[in-house]
């Protein structure tokens, strides 16, 4: 499949300006193509340093193309349509294109997905157009910096709805009264990626947002029907209202948009997309059984980041995918600062640190790092640059620029940034000038540092004390890896905290700029040593943090360990050095195992408590030692079945906690309280048994030999939803089965199963609840299909979708098989296929990981005979 470059780009952005998209959608036509009618307005250069007749090509992924012209002059489809591009030549100063194509819907989630309901037989669909997706619906120029008006004309069937990034008009009903006509007026300039369409029988429900200024914007959130009772409607209004007050305070501006639909939908690959005044998110996010407030706020910070994506990206966008940070970074700083200041999670920093920050932690540590303003030669490049780097690692930055420049200066820069790029496209070096023009700073070098370096630092204090144990000396060190050595710049704080009556307290802190490998800290000479040493306190800076000797003990040696620390930030960053002390073999495996059972309980926050189940789990698959792996696992499935128990009845925390006895328990006794609960014959005080919950005790028992083919199908009838039988298939593919593996295995990787589905089918990181081939129980079956794999994956990569090619490529990687031969394996396809680059990435991220198990479990190992 053809990847758009850079350079190819370049040329074209250089050679033409768009006018305007017509685009007309017959939806009518059946349920594989729909017909597809563009029509293109285009300027080019055609100058004196132009060739008299250029040529360029526009992009279409089309079933059959039925007519080209080009200026009124009929082009053969056979001639100039080659697969994926359209050939233009002899082009005029003024041009129109018009192509007439039937193009195909998807299961995929790229294009135009279809979906059809299983519990009432309903079709639902909506787009995915990032980032050269749109091409699978109408005839494009798809490069962002080659913006346009669109109007869309849309035929559906009659008593659907139909949404875009214009308002929906009022049907125009056909003769029969069995179709209609949805004529939406012109968007603003827009990059393709941007555009959207959905239509369905949806359930809609409307609401406006009145701004302090008088702007009125009408806003609607959407939903299949058969889940339209689950829809909390208002919750998601009041969370979009609060983030618009906020945001049109800071920016000084009106909404960019003349609406603002959210529209909750089946199958979709990510969280959600900031379609211009459209955005599209993931139906998980429509509960349907009790969930915990971490995932109430993930839904919040989903909603937000999305809406901040309305001026970071969408009103301005990046020239080209080198700069995807800019709207990606900034939606994700700035949908944190929204939670903090108009939403019930005042503490989302704490968050931040605790999950998305470790997030990019472990991103930054693999071989396929990159800087957060990264290259991207071409389409292939750019979308593998979708990471936590981008995300997490491009917020932290932002958040250290704020804090250096001030607020009132960010956000003065921000608003001459909006106010020059409005509805065109911008550079990093548009950014900073707008930026050192509102701060009177030089931000070159905090660019090169923080933007323009990959990898990430680490922090070490080193000390000596006295008999007395009062600091005779103090200094960070700074570390970085031979590949990115880069030493930064970094503004901390070192927090240091003693145990008193309520636990462990700050009873110092002293601020200092680390520069270079030694950094020395001359205000702490004298004072008395501490329980724990910690630096980066407050979570100042972006940076990996060691505890020392002195405090790891303490930690390791208190009744609570960690959950001593009496506030919450401070327990999060050390959370997170202690699980990136395991993942650098500096900890043992087994004994972050007994800080967490220790020290988890001092947290209420759901958030961090499912971080610490999440760490936990990979724990026992990765990084313990195989000899131990049973032991320690029933410790886990003990200390989870108690505090089933002793959780506050009906809370988060004892909801989450019974989701980790599901994935842990393998003991008869607790194998047998699973298979109560489910039926019902045992109770839990608070804990209620709804859909969600039974597909993961269900998932317990048939990972484990005790359910099958006859438990699945039964709960699948109880749950006739899209997840119901997405969770079916999983289960099915769970079983301790080599016919069941193998069967799975076909499907998910030349199946056409729908996106959905294939990652049910595959499990592992793809399922929460442990449904899937990739089970931790199941290696001598996954060691039976690694050849498979490696034998492959080169076809897949090279015939599938990129969405679909990346889930089989990721969560088939034999990661689980902590082996020198993995490594060896993959080594070997490495240097004989010479896979595409961004293929050769994702495999050297696996190899990554499966080193870092090795030696993760050989400390552990010596743990144990230590």
């Amino acid at each position: 499949m053809s990847k758009l470059t850079f350079e190819e780009a370049a040329v074209r952005g250089a050679l033409l300006r768009v006018t305007s998209y017509e685009i007309d959608l017959d939806l009518t036509r059946g349920a594989d193509t729909f017909r597809s009618t563009t029509l293109i307005r285009f300027t080019a250069d055609t100058g004196a340093d132009a060739d008299p007749a250029p040529a360029t090509f526009a992009d279409l992924l089309a079933e059959r193309v039925h007519e080209i012209t080009l200026n009124g002059r009929p082009l053969d489809p056979d001639t100039v349509y080659r697969g994926e591009r359209l050939v233009l030549e002899g082009l005029g100063a003024e041009n129109e294109l018009r192509v007439v194509a039937d193009c195909a819907y998807t299961n995929t989630g790229a294009g135009l997905h279809r979906s059809v309901d299983p519990v009432d037989g309903k079709v639902y669909l909506f787009t995915h157009f990032e980032v050269q997706e749109a091409r699978r619906v109408f005839t494009t120029f798809e490069q962002p910096d080659l913006k346009a008006p669109f109007t869309f004309t849309v035929t559906a069937p009659a008593g659907w709805t139909v949404f875009s990034a214009s308002p929906t008009p009022v049907p125009e009903p056909s003769p029969d009264g069995a179709h209609a006509v949805w004529r939406f007026a012109p968007t603003p300039p827009l990059p393709t990626y941007l555009t959207s369409i959905a239509a369905g029988e949806y359930h809609v429900v409307g609401d406006t947002y009145t701004s302090a200024s008088g702007q009125e914007v009408p806003l609607r959130v959407a939903a299949r029907a058969s889940v339209a009772e689950h829809l909390d409607a208002e919750e998601i209004f009041e969370i979009t209202k609060r983030g618009l007050d906020y945001y049109l305070d800071v920016f000084g501006s009106d909404f960019p948009f003349a609406k603002y639909d959210q529209i909750f939908v089946p199958e979709y690959n990510l969280s959600a997309m900031e379609n211009a005044a459209t955005v599209i998110l993931r139906e998980t996010f429509v509960f349907r059984s009790k969930v915990t407030d971490a995932v109430r706020h993930r839904r919040a910070a989903t909603i937000l980041h999305e809406l901040a994506h309305m001026w970071f990206g969408d009103l301005v966008t990046m020239r080209w995918w080198d700069d995807i940070w800019l709207k990606e970074t900034f939606a994700t700083y700035m949908s944190v600062r929204a939670q903090v200041a108009t939403t019930r999670w005042s503490d989302s920093w704490t968050g931040f640190a605790n999950a998305d920050k470790a997030n990019a932690y472990r991103q930054d540590q693999l071989p396929s790092t990159h800087p957060v303003a990264s290259p991207a030669g071409d389409i292939e490049q750019a979308l593998e640059n979708f990471d936590h780097i981008t995300y997490y690692k491009g917020a932290s930055a932002i958040k250290q620029l704020v804090t250096w420049v001030g607020d009132e200066q960010f956000f003065e820069g921000m608003r001459k940034y909006f106010a020059a790029h409005a509805w065109g496209n911008s550079t990093l070096a548009d950014l900073l000038g707008a930026l050192e023009q509102a701060s009177g700073r030089d931000l070159g070098a905090w660019s090169r540092e923080w933007l323009s370096q990959a990898g990430v630092n680490t922090l070490r204090p080193q000390y000596t004390v006295d008999g007395d144990g009062a600091f005779t000396s103090f200094a960070v060190l700074q570390e970085a890896s031979e590949e990115h050595p880069t030493l930064r710049s970094h503004r901390l704080a070192v927090g240091l905290y003693s145990r008193g009556e309520r636990g462990l307290e700050r009873v110092g802190r002293v601020e200092v700029d680390v520069t270079g490998a030694r950094t020395e800290v001359p205000e702490l000479i004298g004072t008395q040593r501490p329980d724990v040493v910690l630096l980066n306190d407050d979570d100042l800076t972006y940076a990996l943090i060691r505890l020392d000797e002195h405090s790891l003990g303490a930690l390791l040696g208190a009744a609570a360990g960690i959950g001593d620390f009496t506030e919450g930030l401070p327990r999060a960053l050390s959370w997170a050095a202690a699980w990136d002390m395991v993942r650098a073999g500096e900890l043992a495996a087994r004994d972050y195992i007994r800080l967490v059972l220790a020290g988890v309980d001092s947290e209420s926050d759901t958030e961090v408590v499912q971080s610490l189940h999440a760490s936990l789990l990979t724990a026992l698959d990765q990084y313990v030692a195989p000899a131990a792996r049973t032991q320690l696992t029933d410790t886990v499935a003990a200390a989870a079945r108690q505090r089933l128990s002793t959780s506050p009845p009906a809370s988060d925390v004892q909801l989450s906690w019974a989701l980790l006895f599901a994935r842990v328990a393998h003991r008869p006794e607790d194998l047998a309280l699973i298979a109560d609960l489910r039926a019902g014959a045992a109770t839990v005080e608070g804990l209620t048994v709804d859909v969600e919950l039974r597909w993961a005790l269900l998932a317990a028992l048939v990972r484990a030999g005790q359910a099958g083919p006859a438990e699945i199908e039964a709960e699948r009838e109880l749950d006739g939803t899209t997840t119901g039988a997405e969770n079916a298939a999983g289960a099915l593919a769970a079983m301790p089965d080599a016919r069941a593996t193998a069967d799975a295995w076909e499907a998910a990787v030349h199946g056409t199963v729908s996106n959905g589905t294939q990652r049910a089918l595959i499990g592992g990181t793809f399922s929460p609840i442990g449904l899937g081939v990739v089970q931790s129980g199941r290696r001598d079956l996954l060691r039976e299909h690694t050849e498979r794999y490696f034998a492959e994956i080169g076809e897949v990569w090279a015939g599938r979708s990129s969405e679909v090619a990346r889930t089989v490529v990721i969560g088939l990687y034999p990661r689980l098989l902590v082996e020198q031969e993995t490594v060896d394996r993959t080594d070997a396809y490495l240097a004989d296929a010479a896979p595409a680059p961004a293929l050769r990435r994702l495999l050297i991220e696996g190899r990554d990981e499966v080193i870092r198990s090795l030696r993760a479990q050989r400390v552990d190992a010596a743990a144990a005979a230590a």
